[in-house]
Order: C-alpha cells, then structure tokens, then sequence
C-alpha cells in the first residue's frame, strides 16, 4: 500500500513537472503566431474600404487569422494551467499527510520530472 501510494505521488510529480514545460511550450507557440507588431491599427476593425481583394474580407496583415490561431494556443495554456493546478494541489494534500516517504516521492517526483 504504502510503495503504491510513494509511487503514485512520484508520478503525479513527473506529470506536474512536465506540464510546466509543456505550458512554457506553448507559450512560445503562441508568441509566434502573433504578428512581429501589434500596432492599434490591428487590433481594431477595419476601415471601410480596407479589404483584401485575394480573400474578399476584411484583414489587417492576416490579423484574423493569426488572432484565431493564438485564441486555439490560448484555450490550450488555460486548460495546462487548470491541470497543472490540480495536480499541484494533489500532490500538496499528499505532503500535509505528514509521511515522510510520501514527501521523499513528491521531492524525488519533481526532481525527476524537471531533470527529464
């Protein structure tokens, strides 16, 4: 029972660890879809008369696109976040059990899970 529950905590741990880097990942994904400078003039609607004649709609640089782009990396590092917090909050209940090898597994979890 005990080596299950250390176990599980390492785990959860590991995951805990990886999903920091996954959000930082995303991160930088969604940096790069942003266009090189987000002037006012872009995020604002268009002027009348500002249509792309290839698409047919209105677009400031491809703005649209990159804005829905960096919305979907968005949603994403809010539901890492919401997992991430979870976790986080697990693991912290499982330390205040007061057990010293279940702290040796969070402490051997998430040196591990940022080694890896």
């Amino acid at each position: 029972g005990m080596v299950l529950s250390v176990l599980v905590i390492l785990l959860l741990s590991v995951l805990y660890e990886a999903l920091k880097m996954g959000k930082a990942v995303l991160l930088r994904r969604a940096l790069l879809a942003l266009p090189r400078s987000l002037s006012q003039e872009a995020l604002t609607e268009p002027q009348e008369g500002d249509t792309d004649p290839a698409q047919g709609s209105p677009s400031v640089m491809g703005f649209p696109i990159l804005s829905h782009r960096w919305f979907r990396y968005h949603v994403g590092q809010t539901l890492f976040h919401v997992v991430q917090v979870v976790l986080g909050y697990m693991v912290m209940l499982a330390v205040m059990s007061y057990n010293a090898w279940i702290f040796l597994g969070a402490i051997a979890g998430s040196t591990l899970g940022y080694f890896v």
